[in-house]
């Protein structure tokens, strides 16, 4: 009997393995894998291998602004991923560029790409390159480069409104108060993408429609030249992980079956 048991536990072994969704989600600019508690919360289960990477210098990560690039942000969420395949990676905002460029290194073990509220860049765009065309997003009037320092901020008193103009007060102050600064470098680097690997991969967006970080036209512009046919719209700020995270995780969760 203990025999049969243990081939009987074998022999299910693999159907229980591909019933396991592998989601990583890699956040965006002036934020971190803590933001996405809300919706880890609604997505951790046994049917989940749930991964939230913190990109290097966000949260209370220390790695020193010299040594940060977008190519270790890569190498961060690579390192992640390790030999998962069938991967649903999911990037906000800048987490956009870092996971276009994650999928076009391991396109085989990348089953899907959810943008949310991202950038989508084409071969040698950088979020920087993205952002100058952006004529809504209330940054540009409120950034603050230190040039010096390789970072960048963003006006005090303007964070709630750029961000998270919907979120709740409390949320809106603590991040008002704790907010990092963002290290330049990654910004201006170009993605090098292939429509060998990149280009094949299914992709889907989630649009935030009252967006003030990335206007809801460049949203749109972006979708259309990236050939992205299959959307959602929340009537969100910048931050629907913080105000809608419910419906947020159902759409993840629909669409990484």
């Amino acid at each position: 009997m203990q025999n049969e048991k243990n081939n009987t536990q074998e022999n299910l072994s693999p159907l229980l393995a591909k019933s396991t969704n592998t989601i990583v989600i890699v956040h965006g600019a002036w934020s971190s894998a803590k933001d996405w508690h809300y919706v880890a919360g609604y997505l951790n289960s046994e049917e989940n291998n749930l991964i939230t990477v913190n990109l290097p210098g966000h949260g209370n990560d220390e790695t020193p602004i010299s040594d940060i690039s977008l190519q270790l942000y890569v190498y961060e969420v690579l390192k992640a991923i390790g030999d998962e395949t069938e991967v649903t990676l999911i990037g906000h905002s800048f987490g956009g560029i870092v996971v276009s460029e994650v999928a076009e290194l391991i396109a085989p073990q990348i089953k899907k790409l959810i943008y949310i509220a991202a950038f989508v860049p084409k071969s040698g765009e950088s979020l920087l390159s993205l952002a100058q065309t952006d004529t809504e997003s209330h940054v540009g009037k409120n950034l603050i480069v230190d040039e010096k320092a390789g970072v960048a901020g963003i006006a005090k008193e303007a964070i709630t409104d750029v961000f998270l103009a919907d979120a709740p007060k409390a949320v809106a102050d603590y991040v008002t108060n704790t907010i990092r600064p963002e290290p330049l470098a990654p910004l201006a680097t170009p993605v090098t993408l292939t429509d060998a690997n990149f280009g094949k991969i299914n992709k889907v967006y989630v649009h935030s429609l009252n967006d003030h970080t990335i206007g809801y036209s460049l949203q749109q512009k972006m979708v259309k030249d990236a050939g992205i046919s299959r959307t959602y719209s929340l009537p969100s700020s910048h931050t629907p992980f913080i105000v809608f995270p419910q419906i947020l995780s159902a759409i993840i969760t629909l669409e990484s079956k």
